[in-house]
């Protein structure tokens, strides 16, 4: 593992690549926003929906969201701008009470909104095979945040779908997603966290056509025949997760008063309990987790130093996520012991590697 030197991420991380000078992407691409022209860049936006706010039409843009500080933030940014939206929500059947609560606050701002349900068992079924198959649990939950969305913008003829920051980005991307506005079909098989993968992908004896039509990949000739545009807002209007974070807070968003669910913030990662769950496998097939992403993103914009955050981390040490490994164990019925063993299956045998004691430990780790 080679660590950046700047931040605290190893080159393990997908889509994170380290310059012959030690340095991330994403650390570059963030110092990189300092040489942007924002004014230029929200002048764009406003030339993007000018002539869409005269189209005869319901809605003028659909924006996904959870209850999440990002999706409070596009709402008010978008109303802002004199958007009328319609919202929309992929129930993670995991969502709790919190999570809840914050969606509610966001339909409070003035928005329509369809809460997307997918059938349990379906999702369960789907969660399983993802995670047995991948070590990771949140593909069905990423098919459905971006294609949902798509598909019911196609359907309704909205022409503008308007998602938060680009992770190509904020977290580690190649020169051609990370400067694009656009949410594409390209972009969306590299960066949308699906193993590139599509719902066709994964019919079975177990899972259906039928089963996984809310997951299936949006038709991209229909939207570009019909004018239809996904953008990333973050990319138009400066994205900080403070800034985000704030934003949210003005307008209603909670916060969670125990501290952080997973990572070092307490307000994000916070409305889903099988968020921790996806985070957790970074651990075994990567090894960094979302304390290590957190405290990065701290790191690039100059709040703390990379020497405090190696503090932090270390005291901190490693968090397992037990309750909410109950819940997922108990929402796709295995047991605890088939848990570990599936994630032990995924252990990156690169970058562990066992003690005399018979300890996994991994090499060259940063603390």
């Amino acid at each position: 593992m080679i660590f950046c030197k700047k931040c605290i991420l190893p080159n393990t991380r997908p889509n994170l690549k380290i310059s012959i000078d030690g340095i991330c992407n994403a650390c570059i691409d963030n110092e990189n926003k300092s040489k942007i022209n924002w004014h230029n860049r929200k002048k764009k936006l406003l030339e993007i929906i000018r002539p869409i706010k005269k189209i005869n039409t319901n809605y003028h843009c659909l924006i996904p969201v959870s209850g999440g500080k990002d999706s409070t933030w596009q709402v008010v940014e978008c109303l802002k701008l004199g958007l009328k939206p319609l919202t929309i929500s992929w129930k993670t059947p995991g969502r709790n009470t919190l999570g809840q609560k914050n969606l509610n606050n966001l339909l409070s701002l003035g928005v329509d909104h369809i809460d997307y349900t997918i059938n349990p068992i379906v999702e369960s079924k789907f969660m399983l095979e993802a995670f047995k198959k991948f070590g990771a649990t949140a593909i069905p939950m990423h098919m459905a945040l971006f294609n949902i969305p798509i598909n019911i913008a196609d359907k309704l003829n909205i022409p503008l779908i308007v998602y938060g920051e680009n992770s190509a980005q904020e977290y580690g991307g190649d020169a051609k997603h990370t400067n694009s506005y656009n949410l594409s079909k390209s972009w969306l098989k590299k960066y949308g966290v699906t193993q590139g993968t599509e719902a066709k992908d994964w019919v079975s004896k177990k899972l259906t056509k039928l089963d996984l039509i809310a997951y299936k990949s949006p038709n991209w000739k229909s939207l570009e025949n019909k004018g239809i545009k996904a953008i990333f807002l973050g990319h138009f209007l400066k994205w900080d997760i403070n800034k985000s974070y704030l934003t949210a807070k003005k307008n209603g968003f909670l916060a969670r008063k125990e501290g952080p669910k997973v990572g070092i913030y307490n307000f994000t990662d916070i409305d889903c309990d099988f968020i921790s769950i996806h985070h957790w496998l970074k651990w075994f097939k990567f090894g960094f987790t979302r304390d290590m992403d957190n405290l990065s993103i701290e790191i690039r914009n100059k709040r703390i130093s990379r020497d405090k955050a190696l503090k932090i981390l270390k005291k901190k040490g490693l968090n397992t996520p037990r309750d909410d490994i109950k819940k997922f164990c108990k929402f796709v019925g295995i047991s605890l012991k088939e848990f570990d063993k599936i994630c032990e299956k995924f252990r990156n045998k690169n970058i562990w590697k066992k003690d005399e004691k018979g300890n996994w430990n991994l090499k060259n780790f940063i603390i």
